[in-house]
């Protein structure tokens, strides 16, 4: 079968994110956030994207046909389908969404296949965006999963591929997750459950995961994206007193709203750099983390920040190196600057890793830095993320 997957805001580490979790894989991508994927299996698109936190949009390609055949059959046909299966008594809701470099008639499109339809007896209603694709949430609002269908146009300039969305990200779940909980504080760290979400799948923690660790767990992000991915044994701790307490009430929230009782979170404090007095040698499965990033408000001295910054992290580096085993992967932000000026701490038990494949390294797409590693945020800010992944050599 062949999917497509359209990729978040940065497109890098959506990839990365899909190389680990759908292995054994024959991809290509359109533009910079559209992937097409062919697979031997069926996917279960509506809990795959629940997983999965740099992916906006999951569908089905229906139809491959050369750029210059008429699409209007097949489209039309992908609509009646829909329609037939969802068996529809109301209006028909369906929409456009175009992808690739080149711009497609897709509003043209929409009122000939409206007015087919209704030839056809089907009332239906035409859902258009001010932009060239249709986000999650209009895709939501208007039920075009449920009550209707989204088309997905694609091409490359010699074809065109149609495809039906069959999921969209959860994007209120996530909200809930990160401004409705009790306690949110940007002085223990802003980290973004998509992010967190991110950063586990890279760390290839599933619910046979032995202990999941986070030094800096802040107000519990990582700990509770970890719980959701179905982690059984999970760890937090921090140097902060208000740290452990925000977690822990967040935790139980979690834990309520998500019926997740049964699965062990501990949470406590330990400076990061003392690790090895709290767990015994190569009983930590992963590490996943947001460390301290330096201050983040008024002006410093950015050379004593960083100099600050590596000292403090090639002490943790340390204690990650007698708590871990062999191969066992620490997935950790590390603050870059202004977008370009990259921290280098000692890690010299780890080696940094790249996981994406080699064919996809050479897409002129994909943005990494010289180490292997991707640059997470948006223009004008102070202080970036960068995406470290490393293994215990």
């Amino acid at each position: 079968m062949t999917y497509f997957f359209v990729l978040g805001n940065n497109p890098t580490i959506s990839l990365m994110e899909l190389a680990v979790i759908l292995p054994n894989h024959e991809a290509r991508l359109l533009g910079e956030n559209f992937l097409i994927w062919e697979s031997s299996h069926s996917l279960q698109p509506q809990s795959l994207i629940k997983k999965l936190g740099g992916v906006i949009k999951i569908g089905e390609i229906k139809k491959i046909l050369p750029a210059k055949q008429d699409s209007q059959p097949a489209l039309f046909g992908i609509l009646k389908k829909a329609n037939q299966n969802l068996a529809i008594s109301g209006k028909f809701n369906f929409g456009f969404s175009y992808y690739g470099e080149q711009k497609l008639p897709t509003l043209a499109w929409g009122l000939e296949l409206k007015k087919k339809l209704k030839e056809d007896g089907l009332s239906s209603r035409l859902v258009t965006s001010k932009e060239t694709n249709l986000s999650s949430v209009v895709v939501e609002q208007n039920k075009l999963l449920t009550k209707g269908c989204e088309l997905v146009v694609a091409s490359d300039g010699g074809q065109l591929f149609i495809g039906q969305t069959l999921a969209v990200q959860a994007f209120k779940d996530l909200s809930k997750r990160d401004y409705g909980r009790p306690v949110r504080d940007d002085a223990s760290g802003m980290l973004p459950p998509k992010l967190a979400q991110i950063m586990l799948n890279l760390a290839q923690i599933n619910e046979n995961s032995g202990l999941i660790l986070d030094p800096f767990c802040g107000s519990g992000t990582v700990l509770q994206e970890a719980l959701l991915l179905g982690a059984k044994n999970v760890v937090g701790t921090d140097i902060s007193p208000k740290a452990i307490a925000d977690t822990k009430e967040n935790i139980a929230w979690l834990k309520e709203k998500y019926l997740l009782d049964g699965r062990e979170v501990r949470v406590f404090l330990k400076n990061a750099t003392k690790l090895s007095e709290s767990f015994k040698p190569g009983q930590v499965t992963a590490i996943v983390t947001e460390p301290y990033l330096g201050p983040q408000r008024g002006w410093h001295d950015l050379r004593v920040v960083k100099e600050d910054l590596e000292t403090l992290y090639t002490d943790t580096f340390k204690e990650f190196a007698k708590i871990l085993p062999s191969g066992a992967r620490v997935v950790m932000v590390w603050p870059s600057f202004f977008g370009n000026q990259l921290l280098k701490p000692g890690y010299n038990s780890f080696k940094i890793i790249n996981v994406l494949p080699e064919d996809w390294q050479k897409w002129p797409e994909v943005r990494l830095t010289s180490r292997g590693t991707v640059i997470y945020g948006r223009s004008g800010q102070k202080v970036f993320r960068e995406i470290v992944v490393l293994e215990k050599k």
